[in-house]
Parts: C-alpha cells; structure tokens; sequence
C-alpha cells in the first residue's frame, strides 16, 4: 500500500507487532551491558592506542578482537617520494604504540621498505612493498595479507592507517580489523 494518502508508516500487515517485538529482542541480545570494570579497561586501551573511544570499540566489536598492530600505508606516514625519514610528529606518533600494537608499513616505491625502516630505527617493526593501485585487487589481497602474516599477526587483528580512498578499499580487500583515516590517527594524540 503506497497510494494516495499512505503516510509511509510501519507496515499494519499480519505479523507486525512479532516482527517488532523480535526486532527489539534481537537488538537488546547484540548490545549487551559491559561491566564498568570491562569498560575502563577498554577506555584504557583505546587511549593508549592513542584512539577515541568510539572509534576503538567499533573496530572492537566488528572484528571480534581486539586491535593487534597497525597498517601505515606509505601516504599515511606522510612519505613522499623517494623520502624514506618520517617527520618527527609522525615519528613521535607512531612510537608511543611501542608495546601497544605492532606497527607495519607499506611502502610506495621509489621508496624502499628496507630503507624506511633502517632510517626509522624504533618507530616501525616491519616494512614492505605497498601494493600498486594497477594491481587486481586478489594480488592486492595476497599481498597484504602475505606481509602480515610473516609478522606472525592475524589480519583481522591489524587496522589500517589511510590517506586515500584507494587505500581504504585496502581494508576490506584483505579483510583487516578496520580502517582509520590519516587525520584521525594522527589528529587523536593525547
């Protein structure tokens, strides 16, 4: 019914009044109440992953576990061409999860990974070959999921750091934990 005066309400249909009740059940079961000692435990891990809150308990709870290591792709950390030294704000940034969560990188060439990381020594744990934007996106796959799993990390345990939309599509191409944009992860210290 989508005539002439149908205000476009909840369906009157046989059946409405069950729908809503299971609805609202299965609602209630999804979101269930932590215990506030859960809850300060996790305000404490989201702060020191240098994370909102609300960012880091929807990364949570969508993955099922909680964040093990970073992906930083090479725009992400701000490198440009040929540049393989981190700014010191990035730097400085990405050390304070020294303990927290493994820090990764992709990088782009001319770049090389190798380099990044003997220039950076302390501030990543590993490096490798970002995957190229021409590549099909099952080698893209491949390819990350490859880099992650040498470090010995499950892949939907590592959030990656963005600054592109290509770069994003990243996250759901190799089926990581979640994605965080540049500006928020850099942007949420303190």
């Amino acid at each position: 019914m989508s005539g002439i005066g149908h205000n476009r309400g909840p369906s009157l249909e046989a059946g409405f009044g069950f729908r809503k009740l299971a609805w609202t059940r299965a609602r209630a079961e999804l979101l269930p109440a932590l215990p506030l000692e859960i809850v300060r435990v996790r305000v404490a891990r989201a702060k020191r992953l240098g994370l909102p809150y609300k960012t880091y308990a929807t990364i949570r709870a969508s993955a099922g576990q909680d964040i093990v290591a970073f992906l930083f792709s090479g725009n992400a950390l701000d490198l440009r061409p040929g540049e393989v030294r981190l700014s010191g704000p990035v730097a400085d940034r990405v050390m304070k999860l020294d303990g927290a969560a493994a820090r990764l990188g992709a990088i782009y060439a001319p770049a090389r990974a190798e380099a990044v990381l003997a220039a950076n020594p302390g501030a990543l744990d590993a490096t490798d070959v970002a995957p190229a934007f021409t590549l099909p996106w099952g080698r893209i796959r491949a390819d990350l999921r490859g880099m992650i799993r040498r470090e010995g990390l499950p892949p939907d345990g590592v959030v990656l750091v963005s600054a592109t939309a290509i770069e994003r599509g990243w996250c759901g191409t190799a089926g990581l934990a979640g994605v965080v944009d540049r500006d928020l992860f850099f942007g949420a210290q303190g």
